[in-house]
């Protein structure tokens, strides 16, 4: 457990706090790309609890404060035009980096606008997702994950709504040993309507599908190593000569990178709205052939509508829940959509969960081993040093690799890369890529 001043550190992230300091030193998901409607790409938005507006003009992304300098109001209503907005009350006029450029109701040959700047931050677009650099100093270079380095046609992105904090929504995802239980099904369904539907995928050795996997060996083995990045999670699976092998990752401090199926992997960043709401923000990446993104669209959307991305099941009407189902289809009750799952694990904690008074056992090395990297990362950026996944190891990254696969007892530890590296073999655009 954490005390309270520990629990508070790590779970503000608003402007002035010292783990708010830490994230904004890193690129954050602002808004997809699809959210920006071209017929006026102006989006407001609450980041890491700024309120902020979101546009693309003629000179690029911008994404600056969104209240007036002038007067408070809404620049979310703002006349969008080449240069940048231009507020409705008086026509002030700002930029991408928030300095404001005229104010047409100032004297002639004024140069007062000079002195006014709004809050102001570089964005760059990759793969659906636009992302935002709030830190200090300038932005590190843009990683090489392979989410990124994978073209746009084998790529997906999708965002949900979480009415929690942004840890709980990470250490649900650093977790290994909750899929079998959360996500238990009691049937196996059939694998050809499971396309880009995690943990429903058969395992490409023979091994029968994953369903029946989590379902029958419910106690893993999690092993962490603490890499440049962050994390690399281990959960083995013992099955007499064989192993289940998850390898996944915490990209430091709010990425984790998953296996979705031998041909997919999904990048998850967890991100504060502010203190008490979050979003996940999903780019699922295929290694062998394009992503049928009208099937991915098709499928979330009647779960996860557009345009505020709240989950249909949700803690309003029980999250779907159905005794009948419980006791018959899914451990849960609440439908086979495993982010309606997550959204009640963490959300059913409060906004912030009280870590004053949780038990800790074997199962959550991970989360253990994190928070104690977040509150030694915090201490030093405080202390100038170099946190993690900044600085030349980010740019060294590669993957960073995530697989399911089931090996031979004595010999996963080897196994689990080379069956990364036959993935990049085959795979048209990444066969050039080493990971580390």
């Amino acid at each position: 457990m954490l005390s309270r001043a520990e629990n508070d550190l790590v779970t503000q992230t608003g402007p002035g706090t010292r783990c708010g300091a830490l994230m904004r030193r890193y690129w954050q998901p602002a808004a997809l790309a699809e959210e920006l409607d071209p017929r006026r790409p102006v989006k407001a938005l609450r980041l890491l609890g700024e309120d902020l507006v979101l546009f693309r003009g003629g000179r690029g992304l911008g994404l600056i404060g969104r209240h007036c300098a002038h007067r408070g109001t809404d620049l979310a209503f703002g006349r969008l035009e080449n240069e940048g907005l231009r507020c409705c009350y008086h026509g002030w006029l700002y930029d991408a980096t928030g300095q404001c450029l005229e104010q047409p109701a100032e004297p002639a040959g004024s140069s007062f606008h000079r002195k006014v700047r709004l809050a102001g931050y570089p964005c760059v677009e990759r793969n659906g997702i636009v992302f935002a650099y709030m830190g200090a100093g300038p932005p590190p270079p843009f990683p090489e994950f392979d989410c990124f380095a994978a073209p746009d046609a084998y790529t997906f992105a999708y965002k949900g709504h979480i009415d929690c904090n942004w840890l709980q929504l990470l250490e649900g995802g650093i977790d290994p040993c909750h899929v079998s239980f959360l996500h238990r099904f009691f049937e196996d369904g059939d694998p050809t309507e499971n396309y880009g539907r995690q943990f429903r995928d058969q395992m490409s050795d023979g091994a029968g599908p994953l369903t029946r996997i989590l379902r029958d060996f419910d106690c893993p083995t999690i092993d962490t190593e603490e890499t440049e990045y962050g994390l690399r999670i281990f959960a083995l699976r013992a099955m007499g000569a064989k192993t289940h092998v998850r390898v996944t990752n915490l990209v430091f401090p709010n990425l984790i990178v998953i296996p979705l199926s031998d041909d997919m992997i999904i990048s998850q960043w967890h991100v504060p709205i502010d203190d008490g709401r979050s979003w996940w923000y999903d780019i699922f990446s295929s290694y062998s052939r394009p992503m049928d993104k009208a099937a991915m669209r098709a499928q979330r959307t009647p779960l996860i509508a557009p345009p505020d991305y709240v989950p249909t099941k949700n803690r309003g009407n029980s999250y779907g829940y159905d005794p009948d189902e419980q006791r018959t289809r899914t451990y849960t009750g609440m439908g086979e959509d495993i982010n309606v799952h997550d959204a009640w694990a963490v959300e059913s904690a409060g906004p912030i969960q009280d870590r004053t008074t949780e038990h800790l056992g074997a199962s959550d090395k991970a989360i253990i081993a994190n928070r104690r990297l977040l509150i030694r990362a915090i201490g030093a950026l405080e202390s100038g040093a170099t946190p993690p996944a900044l600085g030349p190891a980010l740019q060294r990254l590669r993957g960073p690799v995530s697989v399911d696969m089931v090996g031979t007892s004595a010999g996963w530890r080897d196994e689990w890369r080379g069956h990364d590296e036959r993935r990049r073999a085959r795979s048209p655009w990444a066969a050039a890529l080493q990971p580390v």
